[in-house]
């Protein structure tokens, strides 16, 4: 197994290095042989710019490229604008991809300001009487002043970084109470997860769970349980709260519970269609870091998730890896950004990102250490 990533990490580093002298823009999916920018007019468009940075920087550390650190730097530079930007509810995934992920591997601190405030931006979306992150705005209008979703698990580990940077506890608070508030709001009974929890804005009572990226409201969408997954452990190993392990637990069994025979989700787990239905290898890379992740923080049944973990990534590297590209490619086929929308079968850069993160937990954990949790987070042992 060992050789089947290692030959999928070299060969995922040089389709970065052709994306690096092809790309202009920003790139959200990949398909008919060419890369789709995000629609850089649409301030919620820009919640994908840091899976790009997040390429370059994870690549530079495994080669020491000046190249590959250069366009790292360069892209990074262009996301400081977003600091600000009161347009996104994943200011987490752009900035944490970026200007931390640069900070944590080159050492140098000067990154971390732009990041810092960006923290300070997301908190701005917090609503004390529901105890929540507001997700999504419409041009900076307040419409879905109570609404929140699932993927707002993933940029609270800004959050907790920024509380440890700056000593300010009240941004780890916002994050802990943002999911204590998710996990009631958006975790079901059976492990599966909901897409969106509207709430009155004006006294935080639940009103309604809804699916927009899932086949309907009562189905579990594969990409979003991810979400939670990881984001659950991370908000555990933040904590220490069980409650945040026992929801990253009961995730990861549903999860493992309903992958299908090559261990590859379709964009839903309850989809009607399934096995005729579309597969999101998104969702299952970004399962992988969760079960990683997981297994970390639950050293007690630690192989109960490093063994799944393992065998979904080999999955993606013998069925769903691109090999041999001349050119601009995304690494990984057939992901699912919104079957709702008619946008699947194609390559997506989130999916790229976190199947290199993957590859990194399992290749070369000194990178992983020092990328994602300096002085925390243990990477799996190498075979």
């Amino acid at each position: 197994m060992t050789s089947l990533l290692e030959d999928a990490l070299n060969g995922s580093i040089e389709i970065i290095r052709h994306n690096l002298g092809a790309l202009e823009e920003f790139p959200e999916s990949f398909q008919d042989g060419a890369w789709k920018p995000i629609e850089k007019e649409r301030a919620a468009g820009h919640w994908v710019d840091g899976f790009w940075t997040g390429l370059l920087w994870l690549a530079y550390a495994h080669t020491g490229d000046q190249a590959l650190r250069a366009g790292a730097e360069r892209w990074t530079k262009r996301l400081a604008h977003l600091k600000t930007n009161r347009g996104t509810h994943d200011l987490g995934f752009i900035f944490t991809l970026s200007h931390v992920l640069a900070g944590r591997l080159t050492g140098e601190s000067d990154w971390y300001e732009n990041a810092i405030q960006a923290a300070y931006t997301l908190i701005e979306r917090y609503n004390p009487r529901g105890e929540y992150l507001q997700a999504w705005d419409d041009d900076g209008i307040r419409k879905w002043a109570g609404r929140t979703n699932i993927d707002l698990m993933m940029n609270l580990a800004l959050l907790y970084w920024a509380s440890e940077i700056t000593g300010d506890a009240a941004l780890a608070d916002i994050a802990t109470r943002h999911a204590r508030t998710s996990r009631l709001a958006l975790l079901r009974g059976d492990g599966s997860t909901a897409h969106v929890a509207d709430f009155n804005p004006a006294t935080g009572l639940l009103l309604r769970r809804e699916q927009y990226q899932g086949y309907s409201h009562d189905s579990c969408w594969s990409r979003g349980q991810a979400w939670a997954l990881y984001g659950f452990a991370t908000c555990y190993r933040h904590t220490g709260n069980p409650s945040f392990l026992a929801a990253a637990q009961t995730l990861a069994d549903y999860t493992i519970r309903h992958l299908p025979p090559d261990l590859v989700p379709f964009w839903d787990y309850q989809s009607p269609h399934i096995p005729d239905t579309y597969r999101d290898s998104s969702a299952a890379a970004v399962t992988v870091c969760g079960l990683v992740e997981l297994s970390a923080v639950d050293a007690e049944n630690a192989a109960r998730w490093i063994d799944p973990a393992k065998r979904i990534l080999h999955s993606l590297c013998e069925n769903y890896l691109i090999r041999d590209a001349k050119g601009p490619s995304s690494l990984l086929r057939d992901g699912a950004r919104s079957v709702p929308a008619n946008l699947m079968e194609h390559g997506l850069i989130y999916g790229d990102y976190y199947f290199l993160e993957a590859l990194t937990a399992f290749t070369r954990p000194e990178i992983y250490q020092r990328a994602f949790a300096p002085g925390g987070r243990q990477a799996p042992q190498r075979e």
